[in-house]
This record gives C-alpha cells, structure tokens and sequence, in this order.
C-alpha cells in the first residue's frame, strides 16, 4: 500500500511539472496561475499543494530540473560534439515543451523575485567538460582557455535564442547557430581540425567550418 501511495505521489507531481511547463511555456511567470496548471495537470487543491506551496516553487522546480528535460544522442565528446550539443538544443528549444519553459523562466526570474545563474553555470560546465576533451585531442588553439570560453559560449548561445524567439519564433535558430559558429569557431579551433568540423545540424549533412 506504502509503495502504491509512493508511486501516485511520484505520477501526481509529474503531471504537474508537465502541465507547469505547458502554462509557463505560453503564459509566462506572470500570466500563469495555479488554477491554471491545476486544471491541466487535473489534479485536485490537496494535490497540488502536497507537492508544492506556491507558484514560485512550482516555477523553481521547472528551473532546477532543466537538464533532466534533454537527452544528448550518443557520441564521441570533443570539438565537434561540443557543436553538436549546440544544435540539439536548439532542436530541442523548438520541441520540448518542458525545457523551453525552463529556459524562459531562467530567463524571466526576476519576475518573482530571483537571480540565480545555477542554470547557466550547470551549461557552461557541460560545455566546457567538452572543450577538455577537445584540448586533450589537441583539437584547441593553444591560447583557449576551456572554462572561459565556455563562459563565452554560454553567453553567446543564450543571446542567440533569445533573439531567435523574438524574431521568429526560434524557427531560425539552428541558421543562427551555424552563424555563431562561423564566427566563435576560428578562434578556438586549431587550423589542422577546422576543415572536418561541421557547422550545421547532423541531419544536414557535411558543411566546413
């Protein structure tokens, strides 16, 4: 009975998480209202309030949880997975409801009271782990720094989606990524390994630096 409860439990905020995701995803922070993810969770007050207290903690949690919300495909980490990772995520910003919520209510915290970069620094430390691999398999120029440029990719890349959302509604955005690495890739990429990297989504097929 104990391990039924425990599964409802686990199934019941869940729903809430994904329904969360829904009404911040077209609402807002500020548009959005428990009622609302109430309903399209369909989960009753008592429910609702076991798991969490406040729209703000129900908004924290989507945050929190925002790598939980992609999976990478499978491949060999260095350089050009590092730009691989960029584009799944722009993929992934175009179809995944639960993480584009994340990532504009990372954006958008100040609204209820936050500014907590955790959410940036936990990307920029995916990337970078990326960029160590890439050093080790001397694929780097000599004077990158590995941490700092991923602090700069973070930055970068979290520009350029939010200029992509603005403008088309992110249906741009892997073109935008393949000019984001036009630019940033000669400057951290050792000239013997430019010439085989990819700039442009898997599925695109083959294009050179």
């Amino acid at each position: 009975m104990a391990k039924l409860r425990q599964d409802r439990a686990v199934r019941t905020r869940e729903a809430i998480l994904e329904a969360a995701a829904e009404v911040f995803d077209a609402c807002g922070y500020s548009g959005t209202s428990i009622r609302l993810i109430m309903e399209r969770a369909q989960v009753t007050q008592g429910g609702m309030y076991f798991h969490f207290k406040s729209k703000q903690a129900i908004a924290e949690a989507v945050i929190a949880s925002q790598q939980e919300f992609v999976r990478f495909p499978d491949g060999e980490d260095g350089l050009q997975r590092l730009i691989d990772i960029t584009f799944h995520l722009a993929r992934e910003l175009q179809t995944n409801t639960r993480f584009r919520a994340s990532v504009r209510l990372a954006v958008d915290q100040e609204e209820f009271g936050k500014r907590d970069a955790t959410p940036y620094f936990e990307w920029a430390e995916q990337f970078r782990r990326q960029l160590v691999v890439a050093r080790q398999r001397g694929e780097l120029r000599d004077d990158v720094d590995e941490r700092e440029f991923a602090a700069v990719l973070m930055a970068s890349y979290s520009g350029t989606q939010i200029f992509s959302n603005m403008s088309t509604g992110r249906q741009d955005l892997p073109q935008r990524v393949t000019a984001l690495w036009r630019y940033l890739l000669p400057g951290v990429a050792d000239e013997s390994v430019i010439g085989r990297l990819r700039i442009t989504p898997a599925e695109a097929g083959p294009h050179a630096a």
